[in-house]
């Protein structure tokens, strides 16, 4: 870590640096990571998150039974969360001089969850604790690979995981009131 002088010292040198590449935008001299991987992969989770709201959309509408009223108002909920995660990375995606990629066209295979109905309100419960599930696992690797290569992402990723944790959870509780199992193994 330099000291707090050499800091200093080379602001001449950042001033100067910022006015030479304006038409970057936001990614400086100093970004650690690839920004065409960058935008790679947060279209990628671009395309997960769409097909997540779709299918809780889905879900909110076309769930039934004695007990629908409240598991359908859970999966608008999440639906909603899930495009505020899709606002946040395509915003990302635009910092860094990207596309967000919003096509339906190959939508499926770019994204790492499934579009899956489900038969009934067990069966879309544990569709989307799947796809939980899915988001948790590849927003954990997507946090471990930006690390300190790109700390605006990451921090961003992580707001996402811990809500998609909090999504899987939710998803588990009314699986277990719907299902009467245990709660989570040891």
């Amino acid at each position: 870590m330099s000291s707090p002088g050499s800091f200093l010292s080379d602001i001449k040198n950042i001033r100067a640096r910022a006015r030479q590449h304006l038409t970057q935008g936001a990614v400086t001299s100093n970004y650690g990571g690839n920004v065409e991987d960058a935008i790679t992969l947060l279209n990628h989770a671009v395309a997960t998150e769409i097909v997540c709201v779709l299918r809780y959309k889905f879900h909110a509408v076309c769930a039934t039974g004695l007990a629908s009223e409240a598991v359908k108002q859970e999966f608008a909920q999440h639906a909603k969360e899930e495009e505020a995660h899709l606002d946040l990375l395509a915003e990302r995606i635009n910092q860094l001089g990207g596309k967000p990629n919003l096509s339906p066209d190959g939508l499926l295979s770019r994204a790492a969850s499934e579009y899956t109905e489900g038969e009934n309100l067990v069966d879309m419960i544990k569709e989307n604790l799947v796809a939980e599930r899915i988001a948790i696992e590849t927003y954990r690797e997507m946090v471990r690979y930006f690390g300190e290569r790109d700390p605006t992402t990451r921090v961003m990723l992580e707001h996402i995981l811990a809500q998609e944790e909090e999504h899987a959870n939710d998803m588990h509780d009314l699986l277990v009131s719907h299902e009467g199992r245990p709660m989570l193994e040891k």
